[in-house]
């Protein structure tokens, strides 16, 4: 998560005013909802619930990456490096939310 933003807020900065502000905006404050989730989760007693509302979060942000290409923000070669990492992170996501389940 800590890449992604790293690799994301330099290219959302760039975005042109009338996006920079609302989409742009938006999809940063759902990264770093994202980051602070994931650290409060890590040492939750009862992590599902969270793990649950993140995962929500992350498909938002899949959307919101999305509009970026289509409103060509983001070109092609950089709208598949974005999904790759949002898919990595969605991966690890889904492996803890299985394994907290199990546990139930």
């Amino acid at each position: 998560m800590y890449d992604l933003i790293l690799w994301y807020v330099p290219r959302l900065n760039k975005f042109p005013r009338n996006h920079k502000f609302m989409l742009g905006d938006r999809i940063q404050s759902t990264l770093y909802t994202l980051l602070e989730g994931l650290i409060r989760a890590r040492y939750e007693r009862e992590k599902l619930g969270v793990l649950e509302s993140l995962n929500v979060e992350l498909e938002v942000l899949r959307y919101q990456t999305r509009l970026c290409k289509d409103f060509d923000l983001l070109d092609v070669r950089r709208y598949e490096h974005v999904s790759k990492l949002i898919n990595e992170i969605g991966e690890n996501l889904g492996g803890w939310l299985r394994q907290q389940k199990r546990k139930r």
